[in-house]
């Protein structure tokens, strides 16, 4: 904490106030301050969370932000749309794009942000194909 919040007894009230709270208070809380704003405090959710994690004795689990995107099957009246749809993603070739359909699980992506994760398990999905994303 910087010289100045030590010495604002108001700033070092809330600073006392959140660490006391639960790693599920402060995704409450995290979730009222980004309604309330009109925000996301993606990034101020660890540097926030570390009191907690630290007032509860470590057991917090960090939420991932990159995943890895599989596909994990596809079903054989869908496989052509499959295939469009994972040429469409990877820039991968017909013949190639169509071994990893058939392939499957496949790893469709190593690390894509969340976003990107859900957005081609979207596409995936709506192409008829069953798709897992693993956090890292």
């Amino acid at each position: 904490m910087s010289e100045e919040a030590k010495q604002d007894p108001k700033l070092q009230k809330l600073v006392d106030e959140l660490s006391q709270l639960t790693v599920l208070e402060m995704s409450q809380l995290k979730k009222v301050l980004e309604d309330t704003w009109g925000v996301e405090a993606a990034a101020a959710t660890a540097v926030v969370a570390a009191p907690a994690a630290a007032a509860a004795g470590g057991e917090a689990a960090a939420e991932a932000t990159d995943f890895q995107v599989t596909l994990a099957e596809s079903p054989a009246d869908k496989k052509i749309a499959v295939i469009k749809v994972i040429r469409e993603i990877t820039g991968l070739g017909l013949k190639e794009a169509k071994e990893m359909v058939e392939g499957a699980p496949k790893v469709i992506k190593e690390s894509a942000p969340k976003a990107e994760a859900d957005e081609i398990s979207k596409k995936l999905g709506d192409a008829g194909a069953k798709v897992t994303l693993k956090g890292l």
